[in-house]
C-alpha cells in the first residue's frame, strides 16, 4: 500500500484549504459527539494537566470534552473553537461561560474558528487539544503547525484521531465490510485521511514537534447496551448523515445499498457475540524552539 504521508502534507508546501466534513452535524453524529468525555477520549492527556493552565480545544463540537478539561484546569481558562456557528451556539448554551450567571472560570468560552488560522497570538495556551479533527482535514500538517504556533514553549499539543482501517468487529458481516469500503472512498474523495491515527507521529515529526509521546487506545463496544447504541447511531448515520449524502453524490453507493448496510448494523448490534473496537492514535508533544 502506498504511504499517504507525502507531498500534499508537506508543511512547507501549503495548499488551499477547502475542507469537506465527511460526517456533518446530523443528530446521529452529535449523538456520538455528546457521549465523549475527558476520560473516554482524552485519558492520555489527563496526567499532564495542572490547575491554572489555559486550554484551546480545536474542533470542540458540542463541548463535552472542552467543559471537563476546563473544570480540571481551573482557575485556568478554556476556549473551544469550531467552524460551525450552530454547534458553537449549542455548546455555549449547554456548557459555556455566562458572566451574567457566574463569575468563575470553570466554564469555557466557545467561538467559531479556523484551525488553519487560529487568530491567537504565539504562545497563547498551555494546552492545545484536538480530538477527531485531523482526520477530516485536507492538510493536517498545516493545522498541526498552527496549533504548535499558539502553544507555549513549555505547553502541550495533544491530538487523538481514529484509524478506520484499524477498527475490528465480530461476527463477520459483509454489510460492515461494505460500509468500511464506502467510508474510505468518501473520506478520500474529501481529500481527508480516514486512517489518521497511524500517521499522527509522522505528522508531528514533519512539524518538528519535540518531546513526542505517541500512544494508542481504543473504544470497545461489547455490552448489549453499548452495541445497541453504537450500531444504532451508525445505522442512522449510514442513511441520514452527510456521509450518506456524499456516498450517493460521489457515486460510491446507492440509497438502497446504504439502507441494506443500515440493516446490517442493526443485525450486528442484536447479535449476542457482537464486539467492535475503534482504534485511536494519540500524540502528546511540545512545540519546537522558536528562533
Amino acid at each position: 500500500m502506498v504511504d499517504p504521508t507525502p507531498d500534499r502534507w508537506i508543511a512547507s508546501g501549503r495548499m488551499e484549504h477547502d475542507d469537506t466534513y465527511t460526517h456533518g452535524h446530523h443528530e446521529s453524529v452529535l449523538r456520538s459527539h455528546r457521549w465523549r468525555t475527558a476520560d473516554n477520549s482524552a485519558r492520555y492527556l489527563l496526567p499532564y494537566l495542572k490547575p491554572g493552565m489555559n486550554l484551546l480545544d480545536v474542533g470542540c463540537g458540542p463541548g463535552t470534552i472542552t467543559a471537563e478539561l476546563t473544570s480540571i484546569l481551573a482557575p485556568g481558562s478554556g476556549i473551544g473553537i469550531d467552524q460551525s456557528p450552530e454547534i458553537v451556539a449549542a455548546a455555549t448554551a449547554e456548557f459555556g461561560y455566562d458572566p451574567a450567571l457566574d463569575a468563575s472560570t470553570t466554564r469555557p468560552h466557545f467561538q467559531t474558528g479556523d484551525v488553519y488560522n487560529l487568530g491567537f497570538d504565539d504562545d497563547s495556551f498551555d494546552v492545545v487539544h484536538a480530538h477527531q479533527v485531523l482526520q477530516h482535514l485536507s492538510d493536517p500538517v498545516a493545522a498541526l503547525t498552527e496549533m504548535a504556533r499558539v502553544c507555549a514553549p513549555d505547553g502541550w499539543i495533544a491530538v487523538r484521531d481514529a484509524d478506520y482501517e484499524g477498527m475490528t468487529w465480530a461476527p463477520t458481516n459483509a454489510g460492515l465490510d461494505q460500509w468500511m469500503s464506502i467510508y474510505q472512498k468518501v473520506a478520500r474523495a474529501n481529500n481527508a485521511e480516514p486512517n489518521a491515527g497511524r500517521y499522527l507521529l509522522g505528522w508531528a515529526n514533519q512539524v518538528e514537534l519535540t518531546d513526542i509521546r505517541s500512544t494508542a487506545s481504543v473504544w470497545c463496544f461489547s455490552s448489549p447496551e453499548d452495541r445497541q447504541w453504537w450500531g444504532g447511531l451508525w445505522s442512522d448515520r449510514t442513511t441520514t448523515s452527510d456521509f450518506a449524502r456524499q456516498a450517493v453524490d460521489y457515486g460510491f453507493a446507492t440509497t438502497a445499498e446504504l439502507a441494506t448496510i443500515a440493516l446490517c448494523w442493526q443485525e450486528w448490534a442484536a447479535h449476542r457475540d457482537a464486539w467492535f473496537t475503534v482504534l485511536h492514535g494519540e500524540i502528546l508533544a511540545r512545540p519546537k524552539a522558536r528562533p
